[in-house]
């Protein structure tokens, strides 16, 4: 099992690299539509319009993905450290394993992004897998 669950992780870790990969496109690709949208309904703005910029600085907040990733990734740390211990750690990777998909949770509706949304979705199944499997251990 315990071959098993370090596997799962490095999957995840591995979505979560993908998630944090995709994540500084996000604003760009908001602003890019924006600014077409504006320009089909007739208003052209210049990209240094004050309100245009500021769309995209709220919605750049909004987006922000890098603090659950972090988290995430502490997840994961404390995870393999109970994985590698000699004391039972069942309790604790399940309530981990519960965090994670809370943050997981909180990247898919923050992300704004069918890439990241696509991970989210992935995540979320290898998350499950490992769920399933924790309740095989003490």
């Amino acid at each position: 099992l315990k071959t098993e669950l370090k596997k799962r992780l490095r999957n995840l870790r591995q979505f979560a690299a993908e998630m944090m990969k995709h994540a500084p496109q996000v604003s760009i690709r908001y602003r890019d539509t924006l600014r077409q949208r504006l320009e089909k309904s007739g208003i052209a703005l210049p990209l240094t319009d004050e309100r245009l910029l500021k769309e995209i600085a709220i919605f750049a907040e909004r987006s922000d993905i890098s603090e659950e990733l972090c988290r995430v990734e502490s997840h994961f740390k404390q995870m393999t450290e109970k994985l590698e211990a000699s004391e039972p750690a069942g309790k604790t990777l399940e309530f981990l394993t519960q965090e994670v998909f809370r943050e997981l949770n909180t990247i898919g509706s923050k992300a704004s992004d069918v890439e990241i949304s696509r991970v989210v979705v992935e995540s979320k199944s290898e998350l499950e897998k490992i769920r399933e499997q924790l309740s095989n251990i003490e």
